[in-house]
């Protein structure tokens, strides 16, 4: 993992997955910014927040799909 200083911002992939990255470096593959940006306990206590259901959307999407 990262050192938690510096600006991190959080991130999600198109599964809507949460991350947090160093705001300074270019993203990874995949991933797009989310908006929100600050010290890494911030954007994580962002994630514990806002990421409530830990499956990928596309399970969830399934799992709907079947009922």
């Amino acid at each position: 993992m990262f050192e938690n200083t510096g600006t991190f911002q959080v991130v999600v992939n198109d599964e809507e997955q949460y991350s947090i990255w160093p705001a300074d470096r270019d993203l990874p593959t995949g991933w797009h910014a989310e908006g929100t940006t600050g010290p890494q306990e911030d954007c994580l206590a962002h994630i514990d927040a806002v990421w409530t259901d830990m499956r990928p959307r596309s399970l969830r999407e399934r799992m709907a799909a079947a009922h």
